[in-house]
């Protein structure tokens, strides 16, 4: 998701939307493995266990989405909702 849309979030009034094609870039180890956002705000990767840091493509604002971080769990999936700033205020 990114927010919010306005300077002043309104009653009935959404102040999110899905962050479409923004690229999340996972970062451990030296190594970064990235993917893209759809149009509904998804995504999708393998990644091998351990815990990555994360960026984005947003710029200047939402460089680092919230979490900052995810964990990856051997054999597991693991479902992770970043947030990202927009910087409007």
């Amino acid at each position: 998701m990114r927010g919010p849309l306005a300077p002043v979030c309104r009653l009935g009034t959404p102040c999110s939307a899905p962050a479409k094609n923004v690229t999340l870039s996972f970062m451990r180890n030296g190594s970064a493995h990235s993917t893209t956002t759809d149009d509904r705000g998804r995504y999708s990767i393998r990644l091998t266990a351990g815990v990555y840091t994360v960026k984005t493509s947003q710029r200047p604002f939402g460089l680092f989405p919230q979490p900052r971080t995810a964990r990856v769990r051997a054999g597991e999936s693991t479902r992770v909702d970043f947030a990202v700033d927009t910087g409007i205020r």
